[in-house]
């Protein structure tokens, strides 16, 4: 025998009640909802809308020295047909890529980087040549391997650029160390708003997690290297701030029912 529809609906209704109250409430009183039934946990819930509510945001920073350097080595060809700037451009990268991985090791990285052939037109707008460039990047956390393997094969393709980050591994240690703090100080931040208010404590509503690096790179310095004499490149890491940060909102209550 099959239950009538107004029993249906009065199921659905008591669920829909306990569904509602687990969203906007704290963990245990979440439980406690489920414990009482539909009434009880209908009363708590208006109890605990009648709180107030503040927004407010903690964050921690600190300043993390670069670990890793990325040096792009750059070269430019030129030629009436764009077929034959392919062609030699190509072949430098080829070799000096084979020659990067010759000479290096596993401290630095070699891989490709930019690569584009483009036109070049004449005051009547006609193309008058062609011309390309191409780009390898070394990567390391190993300044003077990256700097010797940069000299080595400056001859063939120079140095175009320098820039410095925070590897990945240690963004992530510096990341979890500075989210413990960030959660102290809002939790500090929040009992500090309850007690200047006349409230006992607080409850959190809803918590959101952000951060941000602010990049601060050393000027990137050439050095002139004459043919017969290679010169190594100087290294020199800046910082970045690291920064993680706690928005939330929460409620403001004190133990009176």
């Amino acid at each position: 025998m099959y239950p009538s529809r107004t029993k249906c609906n009065a199921v659905l209704s008591a669920i829909l009640v306990i569904s509602v109250w687990a969203v906007a409430a704290p963990a245990q009183a979440q439980q406690n909802a489920t414990a009482s039934g539909p009434q009880e946990t209908s009363s708590r819930h208006a109890r605990h809308h009648k709180w107030p509510q503040a927004t407010l945001q903690a964050e921690a920073v600190s300043e993390v020295a670069h670990d890793t350097v990325r040096i792009t080595l750059a070269t430019e060809v030129s030629d009436a047909s764009q077929a034959a700037v392919a062609q030699v451009l190509t072949q430098t990268l080829d070799e000096v890529m084979k020659q990067a991985k010759a000479k290096g090791n596993d401290k630095v990285k070699a891989f490709s980087g930019d690569y584009r052939v483009w036109p070049m037109n004449d005051k009547d707008g006609k193309i008058s040549d062609w011309r390309g460039r191409g780009e390898i990047i070394l990567e390391s956390t190993d300044f003077a391997e990256a700097s010797r393997l940069a000299s080595e094969l400056s001859d063939r393709m120079p140095i175009d650029g320098l820039a410095f980050s925070v590897s990945p591994k240690v963004r992530a240690e510096h990341e979890d160390a500075l989210l413990t703090q960030a959660a102290q100080a809002f939790r500090d931040r929040a009992q500090a708003l309850a007690t200047a208010f006349g409230y006992q404590g607080y409850s959190i509503k809803q918590i959101d997690l952000g951060g941000a690096g602010a990049r601060y790179e050393s000027a990137p310095r050439m050095m002139a290297m004459s043919a017969d004499r290679k010169v190594a490149v100087p290294l020199e890491a800046g910082t970045e701030r690291i920064t993680v940060a706690v928005s939330g909102s929460i409620f403001l209550h004190s133990d009176k029912k």
